[in-house]
């Protein structure tokens, strides 16, 4: 059995899931394989992605393709995009409808197995705050994380996480748009052609 599919059996957070309210299974999400080029590192699925199975299937995936500059074929390519979250399952929603974070115990079970396996890979995209301490060791918050985004170029991108919550961020923070993307989307078709 290939590490994406006991990944995809996973069930050890099926209690943790049972009491959140949208009392969900588990619906692991592996999306990656040997030899990819470009390596995107979130948070968690989304509930449109555990419902979809696969990764980034709502407006935050839109947006971060976006971002990278790349089609949907480019971009679900096993082969040249590996999309490995901090928790491979959705988490679900606290009582107040809000997203509760990964599990720690996911990265714990899985994480070291999958960059293992992924071995070494021109290009790192880190997105959001869960993401950049595990991979970037950072004790900052998240924009100031990004806004050293030169100190770890051009190897690995941080940036923000691409959803719709953060479109004021992206409204206070124009360099992110102005002098990171460019610089982004150059990197990814060195790391892609």
């Amino acid at each position: 059995m290939s590490l994406s599919d006991k990944i995809r059996a996973c069930n050890i957070c099926a209690d943790r899931f049972a009491a959140t309210a949208t009392a969900h299974h588990p619906r692991p999400v592996a999306w990656f394989q040997q030899g990819a080029k470009v390596l995107v590192v979130g948070q968690a699925p989304g509930a449109r992605v555990h419902e979809s199975g696969r990764p980034f299937t709502d407006p935050s995936g839109d947006r971060l393709r976006a971002w990278m500059g790349v089609e949907p074929s480019e971009f679900y390519d096993k082969t040249r995009v590996a999309i490995v979250p901090m928790a491979f399952c959705f988490p679900g929603y606290n009582a107040k409808g809000s997203d509760l974070p990964p599990p720690p115990i996911c990265a714990r079970t899985w994480r070291a197995m999958v960059m293992d396996e992924l071995g070494d890979i021109p290009l790192t995209l880190v997105i959001g705050g869960y993401a950049q301490k595990w991979h970037l060791g950072t004790k900052v918050g998240v924009t100031d994380t990004v806004a050293a985004w030169r100190d770890f170029a051009p190897n690995v991108f941080p940036l923000p996480h691409p959803s719709w919550r953060n479109t004021a961020w992206l409204k206070k923070n124009p360099w992110f748009e102005a002098q990171l993307l460019p610089s982004l989307q150059t990197r990814i078709k060195e790391a892609l052609s």
